[in-house]
């Protein structure tokens, strides 16, 4: 962490991708939201979708739009499964993919839960200067991904390069 920089709060959109659950079952997007606001930043929307291409672009495509959010975490539908479909919804939508978040989850996510992770289809990507991450529907791997990659770069002042100065507008 660089001792001269400050923190800056984002707005945090989180989107769960489920079939089968609601808001009040959402384990893995309610421990989103509970570690965002433990590192400082505010939920500013928080939905919950079927596994449908279309009405995930539509509502990330109006997140991608509002210059209020700076940041998407979505939970579900990176799996191998006939359903899961984040991976392709979101893909589209990105400027620049960020392929290190990947390889860096799947590598984290080996010590956990050994060859299963190379079914996870994680994937990042910036799109109108708001970050997107597609995490795992399970709650250990969002947790996983926020506390080894996305709280440090979320953090303006961890060093030597995190994404805050790629956000704010």
């Amino acid at each position: 962490m660089s001792s001269s920089a400050v923190f800056t709060p984002l707005n945090i959109c989180i989107l769960t991708v489920s079939d089968t659950r609601t808001l009040e079952q959402d384990t893995s997007g309610q421990k989103l939201q509970e570690l965002a606001v433990e590192s400082g930043h505010q939920v500013y929307q928080r939905q919950l979708l079927p596994d449908d291409v279309y009405q995930m672009r539509a509502l990330v495509s109006a997140w991608i739009a509002d210059p209020k959010a700076q940041v998407v975490l979505i939970t579900g539908g990176t799996g191998f499964s006939g359903r899961d479909s984040t991976p392709e919804a979101m893909a589209p939508l990105f400027d620049k993919t960020i392929v290190g978040f990947g390889e860096l989850f799947r590598q984290l996510s080996y010590a956990e839960i050994g060859t299963s992770t190379i079914q996870s289809r994680a994937l990042a990507g910036l799109a109108n200067r708001t970050l997107i991450f597609c995490l795992p529907g399970s709650t250990g791997a969002c947790t996983t991904a926020w506390e080894k990659i996305i709280c440090q770069q979320l953090d303006s002042r961890h060093g030597p390069c995190n994404f805050v100065g790629q956000l704010v507008r």
